[in-house]
Order: C-alpha cells, then structure tokens, then sequence
C-alpha cells in the first residue's frame, strides 16, 4: 500500500491526497507537522533529503518526492493523464507553471497568514509576492475565458495541480472576486466525481 507522509493543511499535500481518492488508490496517511519539524528528522531525510511534504512512499518500499511528479506517477495510464503527446506537454506546462510563477507567491503568502499566522514578521515578503500572485491568476483567467479546464477541456492533473492553492487563495489575502472564469473553473473542479475537500 502506499504511504503518504503529508501535512494536512498543505496544498501540495492536498494535491495528492485529491488524485488518490479520485483515482481510488488505497493509501496510508502519515501525518508530518512541519511546523513542528517532523519533516527534517534524520528518517525523514534517509527518505527525502530536501525535507519537505508530500513524499509518497511505493508499496514497493521506493520514495517518490515533489507533488507534481507524483501526481505526474499516479495519473499515468489513468483518464487524468493526457494520451496525446502534446496535450500530455501541455499539462506539464501547466505544473511547471504552478511551481514557478504560482505556488511561491500565492502559496507562501497563504503560509505566513494562515498557517504561520505570522503576517507582521512577513509583511514585506507578503507585500512583495502579492502582485505576482495576481499576475498568476491574470494568466489563469485570461486561458480559462475560452477553456472549460486547463488542457484540451477535460479535468486532468493540470486542473487537480492548479486548484489545490486557488481555492484557498483568499487565506494568503488573494480576493478572487476579480477573477469570474477562475471562480467558475473552481466550481467544476468541486464538482468532479469523488472530489474532495483538504480538510477531509
């Protein structure tokens, strides 16, 4: 069975969690408080020396680090996991983009607030990384004004990849009432079979 050293609340974590239960993939969930710094104990890093959540452990005893490529893993061979070679390019686009001009900003900002409730401490790095977060969600709205979902109209990981952050947007201090086409597309995303929610 797989094991996945995760902390709740994260979205990278919650990413995984997401593609597991929508793919039916049975799975043990090992809690890791990284606030605590369950995280940086020497067997966590004999399993994954840059000591961070998810790692997914295989039912064959092998770690498999970083949330996009172990959803890039689990999704292979599966409908959430483009056939086509380019629209499988453009799914990995659509990751790539939400690790680099997504995630450290929206994510990071929803960090410091929520979980770290430490936004004065943070207050110009959370200033700083605002307007790049809006300038993600500009590019999020202006592709999902003709898309249904990001790649070729079907739910896929890119979609699974992008809505673990977005939908907590507004606990980094991100208002998504600009933002109508990235409002709708969440909807569908909630909406998808067997969908789940990061605090379940």
């Amino acid at each position: 069975m797989y094991q996945l050293y995760e902390m709740a609340d994260s979205g990278n974590c919650y990413k995984v969690r997401l593609l597991l239960h929508q793919l039916d993939i049975p799975y043990q969930r090992k809690p890791t408080d990284i606030l605590q710094g369950a995280s940086r104990t020497e067997d966590f890093l004999a399993l994954n020396p840059n000591g961070k959540v998810p790692l997914l452990i295989l039912p064959d005893g092998r770690p498999l680090a970083e949330s996009n490529a172990i959803l890039c893993y689990l999704a292979e061979g599966s409908p959430l996991m483009p056939e086509d070679p380019y629209e499988c390019a453009l799914a990995l686009q659509w990751l790539f983009f939400e690790q680099y001009s997504h995630e450290p900003f929206i994510a990071t900002n929803r960090f410091w607030i929520h979980l770290e409730k430490a936004q004065q401490a943070h207050a110009e790095q959370i200033a700083a990384n605002h307007p790049r977060g809006i300038a993600a969600l500009n590019v999020m709205e202006n592709h999902l004004r003709g898309q249904i979902f990001f790649v070729a109209d079907r739910y896929s990981i890119a979609d699974i990849a992008l809505y673990a952050y977005t939908h907590v947007a507004h606990e980094g201090g991100y208002d998504l009432e600009p933002f109508p086409a990235v409002s709708a597309w969440l909807t569908r995303v909630a909406a998808q079979t067997a969908h789940i929610t990061i605090d379940a």
